[in-house]
């Protein structure tokens, strides 16, 4: 069993700055990719942004430009920074990893991301 623990959520205005984390709690192939699903309220959850262990990344075409992500092999956590806020970024981020992005193990909790206009 692998644990997702996440932190960095928070409220910001449009065109700031946050930054998310996800550690786990150990190494293996379920955590060959990592990376971000968030959920709108009366939405779906969609795919932000995913890595895999080489480096290897893909992102929501919404996000592109903004956000970036990466990941420290080391300390298993991959990290999730977000620039240029928009009030349509609101969402619950889930941390997730598993083989890969459409093969999921594992979630965190979930980390609220608010972008006040």
């Amino acid at each position: 069993q692998v644990q997702l623990v996440e932190s960095g959520g928070g409220l910001v205005q449009t065109g700031g700055s946050l930054r998310l984390s996800c550690a786990a709690s150990k190494s293996g192939f379920s955590i060959n990719a990592m990376g971000w699903y968030r959920q709108a309220p009366g939405k779906q959850r969609e795919l932000v942004a995913a890595i895999t262990r080489g480096g290897s990344t893909n992102y929501a075409d919404s996000v592109k430009g903004r956000f970036t992500i990466s990941r420290d092999n080391a300390k298993n956590t991959v990290y999730l920074r977000m620039n240029s806020l928009k009030p349509e970024d609101t969402a619950v981020y889930y941390c997730f990893s598993g083989i890969r992005a459409d093969l999921i193990h594992y979630w965190g909790q979930g980390t609220q991301v608010t972008v006040s206009s």
